[in-house]
């Protein structure tokens, strides 16, 4: 009997012993960090490609890890790309293809909206896996309980709700007191208070830095736990308003232009948030186990002073230079240090935090992206025959582009259709569409079939877009996906990062003919057409008059003839 107890007790003590050393070799899940900057061009960033402006910070983790060259996010706009990193799906899908309106335009049904509740995003799979989660920064996915990011999956959220906000405090904090102490209930979203998990909060320091700095409480919080955590890191920099600390700017005296001495300033206090990220990460002895992803949630403004090059488009377009990135991924011994050319999309992230997070896909959850960390490792091709989509409507029909390895289809400002080789036509310049009519029409048919997944938008960024969009009885698919070639010649494209010389511009007049003075930044419509025609003909586009007759119009909102300064950075701020 007593031999028996003790056999018992011996098969007992081996089957624990077993687990436990199974339990041990199973390595630890990895925390993830995702860092997004707003409106960051493709070469404001060393690593990208940038000769100006200085990003140590993020090029010495880019260069220990692996650079996405092709790396793509969902829609060349704010919210409807982080719409689509969310959910791991094209926002097109469930009706999320424009901005959500800023709450001051008073379109209360719109701003009651957000990313559909039925959307699972990637932050609530890892919440549900165990993960402690963080959004610090912009948020842009709604305002309304449903759609807070504490109700999507994030423990803890600090920064704000709307599409952008000023960054020193001493300027929008009195301006919001003055305001709602008038009465004024459509506040500008710019101006409002930061909030903390649902509550207002002060703050009294530069907005990047403030948000840097929340960032690594939440790690060093996180980092007392057991538990892998997720760190959503959202700067809204170098997003407009253009408001960079005036050490920045010293410290990018070297750049001449001013507007781009400007975003540099801005990414400077960028890059110095990652180094505090990284120091804080090494500090816990979490940085070897954690996989940081960065990224712009769409291509830069060159208005601003952003730099796509070399690709031709800004932000809003469905040329490269609107969705196409920098990125990298850095996990040190886990992901090499390499030059990763084939295409990456930001859809891509869904799936690959989960499969490291080592939790299944919610159970009838559609996705659009795939795991790539396997072929990260190895070198290949992700989507050796899937095709990278863009789409932005405008008024009355769609820029739409699809790319497959190394050729891209592209349909721009309802002209005819074009070809390029895009790998090794990175300006999009040399049109080959007919002399290649079965590989267009490949990719102009899937970009159709792709389009059979759309739903009506839910929500549209103003008024004026939601007016064209019904009474040009969009989306019009049937015109877009016509073959139609001969599109008219391109110019090459130029960059503020060609020469560093501040460009002249038009001469700004004193007043206008009837006599009324105009203030600094005013424009009136002669004025106006000249600057853009010097843009146009800049990046390369067919001049079209008419366009920028009625943008002057949109823009000059309260019809006076003149499109103020204050006008103008409503409208592009959008």
């Amino acid at each position: 009997m007593k031999n028996a107890w003790i056999t018992k007790w011996s098969i007992l003590l081996l089957i624990t012993l077993t687990a436990s050393a199974a339990f041990a070799d199973t390595p630890p899940r990895p925390n993830i960090v995702v860092i997004m900057c707003d409106d960051l061009g493709y070469s404001d960033v060393g690593f990208s490609g940038a000769p100006d402006i200085r990003t140590p910070n993020l090029d010495s983790l880019a260069k220990a890890g692996t650079i996405c060259t092709s790396g793509y996010v969902a829609h060349p706009f704010c919210g409807p790309s982080r719409m689509g990193m969310m959910s791991g799906r094209y926002p097109h899908a469930f009706g999320g293809q424009y901005n959500l309106p800023p709450a001051h335009a008073g379109m209360e049904d719109y701003n009651k909206l957000g990313i559909p509740i039925e959307e699972t995003t990637i932050s609530t799979v890892l919440q549900n896996a165990g993960y402690h989660t963080g959004a610090i920064g912009k948020w842009h996915l709604g305002e309304e309980a449903d759609y807070h990011p504490n109700n999507r999956g994030f423990d803890d959220f600090y920064g704000f709700l709307g599409g952008g906000h000023n960054y020193f405090p001493e300027q929008y904090a009195p301006a919001y007191q003055r305001q709602s102490q008038a009465g004024k209930t459509n506040i500008n979203d710019y101006l409002l208070p930061l909030q903390h998990n649902g509550k207002k909060t002060t703050e009294d320091e530069y907005l990047t830095d403030a948000l840097s700095k929340h960032a690594v409480r939440f790690i060093d919080e996180a980092s007392a736990n057991d538990a892998p955590f997720f760190l959503y890191l959202a700067y809204n920099a170098p997003h407009a308003p253009m408001e960079a600390k005036e050490e920045d700017l010293a410290a990018n005296s070297h750049i001449k232009n001013k507007k781009r001495r400007v975003v540099a300033g801005m990414m400077t206090a960028v890059d110095r948030g990652v180094g505090l990220v990284t120091e804080t990460l090494k500090k816990h002895g979490e940085f070897d186990n954690t996989l940081v992803v960065f990224l712009s949630d769409n291509g830069g403004k060159s208005v601003f002073g952003s730099s796509n090059a070399p690709f031709r488009g800004v932000k809003g377009d469905s040329w490269e230079g609107g969705f196409r990135v920098p990125m990298f991924f850095h996990w040190p011994n886990k992901i090499p240090a390499q030059s990763f050319d084939y295409p990456v999309s930001a859809l891509d992230f869904y799936p690959t935090f989960a499969s490291l997070a080592g939790v299944e896909i919610p159970p009838g959850k559609k996705l659009d992206g795939k795991n790539i960390l396997a072929n990260m490792a190895g070198g290949t091709n992700p989507r050796e025959n899937d095709v990278i989509f863009s789409m932005r409507h405008r008024a009355g029909y769609s820029d739409v582009s699809a790319r497959r390895g190394d050729w891209k289809a592209v349909r721009f400002a309802n002209q005819p259709w074009r070809l390029f080789n895009i790998t090794e036509d990175l300006g999009e310049l040399n049109d080959l569409a007919s002399s290649n009519p079965e590989r267009l029409e490949e990719l102009i048919s899937a970009a159709e079939k792709w389009s059979q997944t759309h739903t009506t938008p839910l929500f549209f960024d103003s008024p004026g877009a939601r007016d064209k969009w019904y009474e040009a009885d969009m989306p019009n698919f049937d015109q877009t996906f016509q073959i139609k070639v001969g599109a008219p010649p391109l110019k090459p494209v130029s960059h503020v990062t060609d020469n560093d010389v501040a460009d002249p511009v038009a001469k700004a007049p004193l007043m206008t003919k009837s006599g009324v003075k105009l203030k600094r930044g005013d424009s009136t419509l002669e004025h106006f057409i000249a600057l853009e025609k010097a843009k146009w003909e800049k990046n390369g586009w067919t001049w079209n008059k008419t366009k920028v007759e009625e943008l002057f119009n949109q823009i000059d909102t309260d019809q006076d003839g003149i499109a103020s300064g204050k006008e103008k950075k409503a409208h592009w701020a959008k």
